[in-house]
């Protein structure tokens, strides 16, 4: 069974901010996703959950983030997920190098196995990269700042910054991926499966790179798409490769189950459904709190306990 598994790809993304205030804008408004789910982190209900992503929030577009107000600033480095990828159509790169940098980021251009690469961090200090590419899909844009011919089309890839590479590039060609570049000066190899949005995983294996440390501009973990009927397969090939999954856990959006890699990255593999419009209309996603039905009698405790999204909020010292 395990042998004919494939993920198409990534499901979401999460990392970890500092001030809901400043995370909110700069997804929103610099970038053009839109705010797709606002809830709290089910683990740590003191905590917003954050979704952007496309109009629709479809999976492959999702990126998500638990503010804790006032974090102290993490270390991107080995073991962790360290660099974040978007799509955008091939003609769009002077458009975002030019409204990045109005906006005072520091933008750096790279060639990378052909591509060009728009290069800056966000308010916490977050890699990330828009990959301007021919086969950009036409995907759903959100009406906002950015206008549609240039938006933002989805995960483009995720980057793995690992002292040791070999046990999860094993479990990665389990996953339905296969390498198809290298770069021996960069130490980066690139891995694909068969999608179209979120489809590359690039794997930097550089012994001089530091240990990562968590907290703010951070990844705190990979979600790749699976289907609701493979969900115990996953689990199996998981534990096939010595790791030890979680159950399958009810996060409302979607089912989830969490491993820890031997590189030191958390991987999560998410189902489509049943998706972010369950319990909100899609055309008011992400306007009101949201909470799972287990969160319900806790609302105005949890409500009480949130800042205002809309309200600067103190920087860590």
């Amino acid at each position: 069974m395990t042998d004919s598994l494939e993920t198409p790809g990534l499901h979401h993304v999460t990392a970890i901010a500092s001030d809901p205030t400043a995370n909110h804008a700069f997804y929103t408004e610099t970038l053009g996703l839109r705010l797709v789910k606002r809830s709290v982190n089910q683990d740590d209900v003191g905590v917003y959950h954050l979704f952007y992503a496309d109009d629709a929030g479809s999976p492959g577009t999702s990126m998500t983030f638990f503010p804790y107000v006032g974090a102290r600033s993490g270390r991107v480095g080995a073991g962790q997920a360290s660099a974040v990828s978007f799509t955008i159509p091939e003609d769009s790169v002077d458009y975002w190098t030019d409204r990045l940098g109005e906006q005072g980021l520091d933008v750096e251009t790279i060639d990378r196995f052909g591509d060009t690469v728009v290069a800056f961090e966000d308010p916490d200090g977050l890699p990330l990269e828009l990959v301007a590419r021919a086969d950009a899909p036409a995907g759903d844009p959100p009406a906002g700042p950015v206008p549609e011919t240039h938006a933002i089309r989805g995960f483009f890839a995720i980057e793995l910054s690992l002292s040791d590479a070999d046990a999860t590039v094993e479990l990665l060609e389990a996953m339905g991926y296969t390498e198809t570049e290298r770069d021996e000066a960069s130490h980066r190899r690139r891995f694909e499966t068969h999608g179209d949005i979120g489809f590359v995983v690039d794997v930097v294996t550089d012994p001089a790179t530091p240990a990562g440390s968590p907290g703010a501009g951070t990844v705190h973990h990979v979600a790749y798409r699976v289907t609701d009927e493979e969900q115990d397969a996953w689990r199996e090939l998981v534990q096939e490769h010595g790791l030890r999954p979680s159950q399958v856990i009810d996060r409302k959006w979607f089912r989830s189950v969490y491993a820890r890699t031997r590189g030191g990255v958390l991987f999560e593999f998410a189902t489509a459904e049943p998706g972010y419009d369950v319990d909100e209309p899609r055309a008011t996603l992400g306007e009101s709190l949201v909470l799972p039905e287990w969160l319900e009698g806790r609302r105005e405790e949890i409500e009480a306990g949130l800042p205002d999204l809309y309200s600067a909020t103190p920087a860590a010292e």
